[in-house]
């Protein structure tokens, strides 16, 4: 029996100074260290953080029945002092708009928290992750 293993293939060409961009037939992405307007790699982290949950959240919604018109994600991220200066904790913080009940989005950010989100859990266990959500009904 073959077994099938998912990868991904992606590919990035440096421009100047610490300017990275995706190479041809890789999705469209900017990466610099420090130039104002422009995603750093740990802000990339965050999105891709904020992405996964978001899409995760929306499906498991959807999945219940429940409609939502609208979904903000808000990442606050503290990272440590000294070099590899990695994140040592995350905030998620979903706001909603829409009428699902709250255990139905505490159900599906756990979800994707505990099983689906594929970028949490390939983050460092030592990592905190928090997250909190409301829903501001219509």
């Amino acid at each position: 029996m073959l077994s099938f293993m998912p990868t991904v293939t992606l590919s990035l060409d440096w421009r100047q100074d610490m300017k990275f961009v995706s190479s041809p037939g890789s999705p469209a992405i900017e990466l610099d260290s420090s130039a104002p307007g422009v995603t750093s790699p740990p802000q990339a982290l965050a999105y891709a953080l904020m992405g996964c949950m978001g899409m995760d959240v929306v499906h498991t919604v959807q999945k219940a029945r429940c409609s939502i018109s609208g979904m903000k994600i808000r990442f606050d991220g503290v990272r440590a002092e000294t070099h590899p200066r990695r994140f040592t904790s995350m905030r998620v913080h979903f706001e909603l708009t829409g009428n699902p009940a709250d255990h139905v989005v505490r159900r599906a950010i756990d979800l994707s928290r505990d099983k689906y989100c594929s970028v949490w859990n390939t983050i460092r266990t030592d990592v905190k992750l928090e997250t909190t959500f409301e829903v501001k009904r219509k």
